[in-house]
């Protein structure tokens, strides 16, 4: 609204950047803001503060959405009903219960489905057959909303051509909206293995790849996935240097074999968007400077990036899984704000175990709540030209090209895996990263931070696990190929194993859950109540971050006799002595007597003070996986 109608500005006098930086130096006692720019895992800066000599917005050095070289978005006017397609996951074993799913979700807002296939039933819906296809999908109007498929351990073309089976059979069959988003080195990075090798998997890609394009010239063919790199703890550059990786070296072992100038236009890409958005939506923005460049050095026309943004489930916890619906929501709105053109939202109990009917609708009624009622989706690109959002795109797209020239040295994505070269770069990160959510400088809410000991559970679906079957029929290749099909020795490399964030401290809040009494320490307090509640409030909570229950006196002891008293009428066995720097000085080294006497085995202390007697300090900023396993330990809780 115009400052002139209401004026709000004039209440209060202009200020400069030299009197914000003055101010800001003067909150943080004499350091300066720079003191403020935190670093992501890839070494990439985040300032407290951008200008326009971070990036150049004025002179619009993007362009526009909806034009060449789409480093904007493929549009310049979304679309009023639909700005974005909300696409549900769906791993339920059964075919019959996943049918049964999707119609339900499909009728309240859902507007296209994607299944994701597993042999075994473990992760996925059990889909071998014809017939399987048909019960899953049966009602399903796939020419109003659309059918992707998943492929968790394959590279998806026998499952392609089998699904091809079933849209021949139905109404307007050129008007599908498919996605068969074949992916061979997006398996083998995700299950370590790809039957008959890379060779004969794009030899068998290649050959089904004409006939689908041909009978489905709406259907998208090929996805470049590489969620599995975040998933396995990756950073954004390795994500983003992957997906770029991966689309060259798919396009490059087809060709000769396929139309790649038709082909690259009818690929999906997919990437993780976790509860950070800033970061989410510059991933989003990255990716489609990396692929708008690699379109230029293949001489291909520029074309939009077709891009799938999928909430994290290396985010999600077991543990007050309730916040999950704020990671997810932070998710959403990365890829709304970020422009991607599917997004597909976990629900937020899936870490406890397959969803149920709960944890599907507040994940489809998410997205419908972002783009109906927040209209997250009427502006086109509505983060276009903001300093910070595009200085940390270009920060990352420059990571990840570097990490892309990386893979490329190493003989291409598929070669990089074979060898491991890229899987030791992510686990790298990956055990950075673990450290420093050990030391809690990465927290966890709900799990780390803040832990409920009595939390209400939420609900997860009742599942009976099917008979794991041989494999998918390859009716579909015989009905599509004619003539023999290539095969090999299989293609093996270490998989990239999904993480969940949270998994190390869950296991000790698992291993307290199953003592047959909650473990109990014994909070130790020095002085009076307001001296000591700071340090008594932090050992609580990373306590209760292992499971373990603080416990202490009804009223605070006014010297070491009655600490003794206290903890011995407790019957713990360990104790964490909590006040004021000043009290420890004159009363740490007494009160670790008086509770050793009392029969404490280990007397810690809140704090970096050193006393004798003192076993363990813990502090913010110290290791406290390691201290609540230490905790464990002298409790006797079984892991």
């Amino acid at each position: 609204m115009a400052d002139d109608i209401l004026p709000f500005s004039s209440a209060f006098p202009a200020a400069t950047e030299a009197e914000w930086l003055s101010a800001v130096e003067k909150a943080l006692k004499g350091k300066s803001a720079d003191t403020l720019t935190r670093k992501t895992a890839d070494g990439i800066g985040i300032k407290a503060l951008y200008r326009e000599s971070d990036f150049a917005a004025a002179t619009d050095p993007l362009g526009v959405p909806g034009e060449a070289p789409y480093l904007r978005g493929p549009t310049a006017a979304p679309d009023k009903w639909r700005p974005w397609d909300i696409r549900q996951l769906f791993t339920h074993p059964s075919a019959e219960e996943t049918n049964a799913e999707i119609l339900r979700d499909l009728e309240r807002g859902v507007s296209s489905v994607e299944i994701a296939l597993d042999c075994t039933g473990q992760q996925g819906v059990q889909i071998t057959t014809l017939e399987d296809f048909e019960t899953a999908l049966a009602g399903v109007r796939a020419d109003y909303a659309g059918v992707a498929l998943s492929h968790l351990n394959a590279s998806g073309v026998t499952a392609s051509a089998l699904l091809a089976l079933w849209a021949e059979k139905q109404e307007n069959a050129a008007d599908l909206a498919i996605d068969f988003n074949m992916d061979p080195l997006g398996a083998l990075a995700r299950s370590g293995k790809l039957s008959g090798g890379l060779e004969a998997a794009f030899e068998r890609m290649a050959a089904v790849i004409a006939p689908l394009g041909q009978k489905f010239p709406k259907a998208g063919l090929i996805r470049i996935d590489a969620t599995s790199v975040h998933e396995a703890g990756g950073s954004e550059a390795q994500e983003l240097g992957a997906l770029i990786a991966s689309a060259i070296d798919t396009l490059r072992r087809l060709d000769g074999k396929a139309d790649i100038a038709a082909l690259s236009r009818r690929m999906s890409f997919a990437v993780a968007l976790d509860a950070n958005y800033g970061i989410g939506i510059a991933k989003l923005r990255a990716a489609r400077r990396l692929w708008a460049r690699c379109l230029e050095a293949l001489g291909l026309p520029p074309a939009p990036m077709r891009l799938q943004g999928v909430s994290s489930a290396r985010m999600l916890t077991k543990y007050d899984p309730w916040t999950n619906m704020l990671r997810v929501t932070s998710a959403v709105f990365a890829g709304a704000a970020g422009g991607a053109d599917i997004v597909t939202s976990r629900a937020f109990n899936e870490a406890l175990g397959r969803p149920e009917e709960l944890g599907r609708r507040i994940a489809r009624n998410t997205q419908i709540i972002a783009m109906e009622e927040s209209q997250l989706g009427r502006v086109a690109d509505p983060t276009g030209g903001a300093w910070f959002t595009e200085t940390l795109a270009d920060d990352l797209a420059e990571a990840a090209w570097a990490e892309f020239q990386k893979i490329e040295s190493e003989g291409g994505y598929g070669a990089s895996l074979i060898s491991g070269a890229f899987q030791s770069r992510v686990k790298a990160v990956r055990d950075a990263r673990a450290k420093d959510i050990a030391r809690r400088k990465i927290p966890l809410t709900g799990v780390s931070e803040y832990p409920l000991l009595d939390e209400i559970a939420a609900p997860v679906a009742e599942v009976d696990m099917p008979r794991a079957r041989d494999g998918v029929s390859d009716a579909g290749l015989k009905a599509l190929v004619k003539g023999p099909l290539a095969s090999g020795t299989d293609a093996t490399a270490e998989a990239l194993a999904p993480i969940r964030l949270a998994a190390a401290f869950e296991a000790l809040r698992d291993a307290a859950a199953r003592a047959p009494k909650r473990p109990e320490v014994f909070i130790a307090t020095l002085g009076a109540l307001a001296e000591f509640t700071p340090r008594a409030d932090f050992a609580r909570n990373m306590l209760a971050a292992g499971g373990i229950a603080p416990k202490e006196a009804v009223v605070p002891p006014r010297d070491a006799a009655e600490l003794a008293a206290a903890f011995k009428a407790s019957g713990c066995r360990l104790a964490v002595i909590c006040g004021t720097d000043r009290a420890y000085e004159t009363g740490a080294a007494e009160a670790a007597d008086a509770l050793k006497k009392a029969g404490a085995q280990s007397a810690w202390l809140a704090g970096k003070a050193e006393a004798p007697g003192i076993d363990l300090n813990i502090f913010a900023g110290c290791d406290v996986l390691h201290a609540l396993q230490v905790a464990h330990a002298e409790l006797g809780v079984s892991k």
